[in-house]
């Protein structure tokens, strides 16, 4: 069956559901990265221009199945309607009478956010009555929301039932087209760097490019489980405990196949989740390293850096699965800003956050350099974490030349 997309749609004076992925970092009530928001305006943007009563439904966080203001989508509203330029009309529920009358009073045109979809136990359950009373009275259903796709909740799978027509949006679209295009006869060799929570979530997609990869790098949340199942400690890091013969049957079949797995080789530690939190490095996992009592895995380490570096020949083609681990290209010239823009589809982003960056790639490298017999002109993927033990974004990429 075709899969249909936002294009295939008639979405004229008809109310349309859309499934967006605003699941972006808020500190103090603001929002300080709205990359996803942005992601999505191209598909907003063509359903308003076609006239449809547009209604946006998305997570934010991790509630517990009830309302949080902290994980309130309201200040999303407010940056939306910056990036468009139009009143975007924020109701403080996902169902029932406010949100009915809020979308009954739409006109041609008008876009309306919901609160927060998973303040509701249905949402992930995926529970039938409340996909329909998500959906409401709008005929269309879009997706749009890549990073959730995999995941059978009211939100995405459960109101296509109930929807006369479900499609994709464009940014859906295009990471499809290079799913099946670039992914099904990849450029060899083939890395895959993959973050994210949990291990049973990534089980497929691990399974499918098992068959194509010659690499991994596992970071994120996951890695924790991987490293656990390898019989390191890890302390009160968050770890799927049910999973861990899963993962040693993963790097069994890995190790079957000739295919490297690599994880972080060091963990950078916080005894306290929370902003300004002391952190430090344990000792390489393989020299004795582990997590104390109490501490949490929050980032990656310093070891990593150089455990991680490959050289431009290992990896030409690089997979990209967005999770707690963005991979980003973190500069601050402009002439090393194009270079990222045009290296492997990684986002180049200008930082003056991090102002020892520079210092600690330079050091990497250098120690690439040597471990991995660079010649003049190879590329070398470098990851790191947190800079001088400041707690806050996770792993960056840099992409730099021997």
């Amino acid at each position: 069956m075709a899969k249909l997309t936002v294009r295939d749609l008639d979405a004229k004076g008809k109310e349309v559901l859309m499934r967006v992925d605003f699941n972006v970092p808020l500190k103090d009530g603001e929002i300080t990265n709205d990359a996803r928001i942005v992601a999505a305006l191209p598909t907003i943007k063509f359903l308003l221009d076609q006239g449809a009563r547009l209604v946006l439904t998305s997570h934010l966080g991790r509630p517990k199945n009830e309302p949080d203001p902290a994980f309130s989508l309201k200040p999303v509203a407010a940056r939306l309607s910056e990036l468009l330029g139009k009143d975007v009309k924020f109701v403080s529920a996902a169902i029932g009478p406010e949100a009915e009358a809020a979308r009954a009073a739409m006109k041609d045109g008008d876009v309306v956010l919901l609160e927060n979809v998973r303040f509701y136990p249905g949402e992930k359950k995926n529970d039938p009555e409340f996909a329909k009373s998500l959906l409401g009275n709008a005929t269309l259903f879009v997706n749009d929301a890549f990073g959730t796709a995999h995941r059978a909740h009211a939100s995405t799978e459960g109101v296509t039932h109930f929807a006369e027509k479900s499609a994709m949006g464009f940014l859906i679209e295009r990471e499809l087209e290079y799913l099946e295009g670039k992914l099904e006869n990849p450029e060899k060799p083939f890395v895959v760097i993959m973050g994210g929570a949990k291990v049973s979530d990534k089980i497929e997609v691990l399974s499918k490019l098992m068959e194509k990869a010659d690499t991994f790098l596992i970071g994120g949340a996951m890695a924790n489980t991987f490293l656990a199942a390898e019989g390191y400690d890890l302390g009160a890091s968050k770890i799927e405990g049910d999973k861990l013969d899963l993962a040693r049957e993963i790097l069994a079949a890995a190790k079957a196949k000739g295919v490297k797995f690599l994880l972080p080789a060091d963990v950078r530690v916080a005894m306290k989740f929370e902003d300004g939190a002391e952190t430090f490095c344990t000792a390489p996992f393989a020299e004795g390293g582990k997590v104390p009592e109490g501490g949490m895995a929050i980032d990656i380490g310093a070891k990593v850096i150089t455990v991680c570096s490959i050289t431009g020949r290992t990896a030409r083609l690089i997979s990209r699965f967005r999770g707690p681990t963005d991979i980003i290209g973190l500069t601050t010239n402009e002439r090393a800003y194009r270079k990222l823009a045009l290296s492997w589809g990684i986002t180049p982003v200008m930082s003056e956050v991090y102002e020892s960056t520079d210092v600690l790639f330079y050091h990497a490298l250098k120690v690439s350099r040597a471990v991995m017999q660079l010649e003049k002109g190879d590329k070398v993927i470098i990851t790191g974490g947190i800079i001088n033990g400041r707690s806050g974004n996770t792993n960056t990429i840099k992409v730099e030349y021997a």
